[in-house]
């Protein structure tokens, strides 16, 4: 009787064009939208007890964040060593990293754009001598040790292990390319070590597929605690700024991001729905961390080979901000307008060239833009906005934080599908497939960790991608 039933549901299942509906309680991207809406409803009625669930939220990020260092090192070394050709991955990179210049330049050309049409700031006649600089003194102080050679410093971990143990990614990224070089070159005798790599980031996948269960709670203590302690009239007081912020963000990611993505054969909007459980789960922890493992996965799911998405991924992490770079840009313009400072070409240029360079530092950690604005702002020849005039935006910069790691996360998933069909990677009859009836993986990632690397992929529809899509 019991197989009967069995029977008669999978019938079922199978006229229905494909696997059972899972129950609109149990998918991720609902539950986190329910646990935003109940998180700001706290903070609002109950402040102090919203901000009370802050740990609630740290705890989340600082689960997933536990796990990026080995994920990464895994997945690049894997990758590296997969290609098995060193050319092939400097050919890669160097395409991601021109890619990664040109739409952030854009961005942060954008961002000088609407400030200088919407003018935000105007007419508020702040007067910076009456500013209270210890509330961001710390932002400043860790601006002013900002500079090219602290950054090409910072690249070096003081030992193998205290990169995964501080979690710096920029660290990371070099001893996993360090490594997967290496392992590369010895050829045939590091098999094992490559195919024991492989085994550990699977292991680690299963870690971070049981940890995404936890988004919802994650997300419900972080939006509660936001509410709380800021409260929403802080973002009424300056939601002209915090307006212009996210409609320029918008615009940015559908008409730039969307025609890039038109060119390289896939709708921006049906992208967005493909990856909608992501962009709800950074929307609750204001950190694009949070989604690293989930965003390779579902790359990988869409066409894109294990070797760009290896690489392309967790490099524009670092390195493709878009969101941060637009953030930049315009809340410096608000600043200035703000204090009343007229910024000539020069400090234009300035405000460009080195926010292209701080921005690099800006991994998807909450709070690391603000770091970053403060040293745009002190780089400025003559100083026309004074760092203490941050505390303008100091009450806000948590609500555009949320914009700002949503942007940078579409951004780098557009890069590694673009970078992917660049290099001849792209399975495209599976982006097709996936596009056209785009399914949320869930919870789950544990099934989805990277497969074996082919050198010999096929892209006709044919290959190993075209069965892996089968097989979900």
């Amino acid at each position: 009787m019991t197989q009967a039933a069995s029977t008669a549901t999978t019938s079922h299942a199978d006229a229905s064009g494909g696997a059972p509906r899972e129950p609109w309680y149990k998918v991720l991207y609902i539950q986190v939208l329910i646990a935003i809406v109940l998180g700001v409803a706290v903070g609002y009625l109950y402040p102090e007890f919203g901000k009370s669930l802050k740990w609630l939220g740290d705890a989340f990020v600082a689960l997933i964040k536990m796990m990026i260092a080995p994920i990464i090192f895994c997945t690049i070394v894997h990758g590296i060593a997969s290609i098995g050709d060193l050319k092939k991955v400097g050919r890669v990179g160097l395409k991601a990293l021109i890619y990664f210049e040109v739409v952030s330049t854009l961005a942060l050309l954008i961002g000088i754009v609407v400030g200088e049409v919407i003018q935000p700031g105007a007419g508020f006649h702040a007067d910076p001598s009456k500013l209270d600089a210890s509330k961001v003194a710390g932002y400043a102080q860790k601006a002013a040790a900002d500079s090219t050679v602290a950054h090409i410093m910072a690249l070096i971990p003081k030992s193998f292990f205290d990169a995964f143990a501080t979690g710096d990614l920029l660290q990371v990224l070099l001893i996993s390319i360090l490594t997967g070089v290496v392992v590369t070159g010895m050829g045939q005798k590091a098999e094992g070590i490559a195919h024991a790599i492989d085994m550990a980031g699977q292991v680690f996948f299963r870690i971070i597929g049981l940890i995404v269960k936890l988004a919802p709670i994650g997300a419900f203590g972080a939006m509660a605690f936001t509410i709380g302690e800021y409260g929403i009239q802080k973002v009424v007081d300056l939601a002209w700024l915090v307006g212009t912020f996210y409609v320029t963000s918008a615009l940015f990611v559908i008409v730039v991001l969307g025609s890039i993505a038109r060119v390289a054969g896939f709708s921006i909007f049906r992208f967005l729905a493909y990856i909608k459980d992501e962009l709800l789960i950074v929307l609750g922890t204001s950190s694009s961390e949070t989604v690293l493992p989930h965003m390779m996965t579902k790359m990988r799911r869409l066409g894109a080979s294990d070797s760009v998405v290896g690489l392309v991924i967790p490099t524009g992490y670092s390195f493709n901000l878009d969101g941060t770079n637009i953030y930049m840009t315009l809340a410096t313009l608000f600043l200035a307008q703000a204090v009343g400072a007229d910024l000539s070409v020069g400090q234009y240029a300035t405000i460009i060239l080195v926010a292209m360079l701080t921005s690099k530092g800006a991994s998807g950690v909450t709070g690391a833009g603000f770091i970053t604005l403060a040293a745009t702002l002190a780089a400025i020849p003559n100083n026309p906005v004074p760092v203490a005039a941050m505390t303008l935006v100091l009450g806000i910069d948590k609500f555009m934080s949320e914009c700002r790691a949503i942007t940078n996360l579409i951004g780098n998933g557009v890069a590694c599908v673009v970078v992917s069909r660049w290099e001849g990677e792209l399975d495209t009859a599976k982006l097709n497939q996936v596009m056209a009836h785009p399914v949320s993986i869930g919870t789950d990632i544990s099934d989805h960790s990277p497969e074996p690397m082919e050198t010999d992929r096929v892209h006709d529809g044919t290959g190993p991608g075209t069965k892996a899509a089968a097989a979900e």
